[in-house]
């Protein structure tokens, strides 16, 4: 139910943002209308294991969380823009510790296949280019007893 209202809304904003608007403009209301509904994939704050911190955008931060038994699955960063305000690159750090179960860090953009990052214990430490699309740090958990600390700039 939320999707198509925000897409009414959506729509509505772009159509009396539009008129008299120049190229540029029309292409920056589009890209924050689609970076507002990629935000809405996100985990919200009080569904997390752990407690996240944003950077400069929804894109960047740090997130730690202690996990117990945890199956499932938090979408941690990440969004939806042709062009990202802060550039199209990020930096990803990530500290995993599994004691049991399994765990892994993914890189989801777009219909391409989910990047795996990390699923085992031990460090991580990447760039990432951000194509046109959505793209978002996911961790998924089977049983995860453990921990994570990640920081992405």
């Amino acid at each position: 139910m939320k999707k198509p209202l925000l897409f009414l809304m959506v729509a509505c904003c772009f159509v009396f943002a539009l008129t008299g608007c120049t190229k540029d403009e029309i292409l920056g209301t589009y890209n924050h209308a689609i970076q507002a509904a990629g935000d809405a994939q996100l985990t919200g704050n009080r569904s997390l294991e752990g407690k996240r911190k944003y950077g400069v955008d929804h894109y960047t931060g740090t997130y730690a969380a202690d996990y117990e038994d945890f199956s499932g699955t938090e979408c941690l960063f990440g969004g939806t823009s042709i062009d990202r305000d802060a550039g199209n690159e990020i930096e990803i750090t990530c500290k995993l510790s599994i004691t049991e179960g399994t765990a892994k860090v993914v890189f989801q953009s777009g219909t391409d296949e989910p990047q795996v990052l990390i699923e085992s214990t031990g460090d991580y430490s990447d760039t990432i280019e951000l194509p046109p699309a959505g793209n978002y740090i996911v961790v998924e958990g089977d049983g995860f007893t453990g921990s994570i600390e990640l920081e992405i700039k």
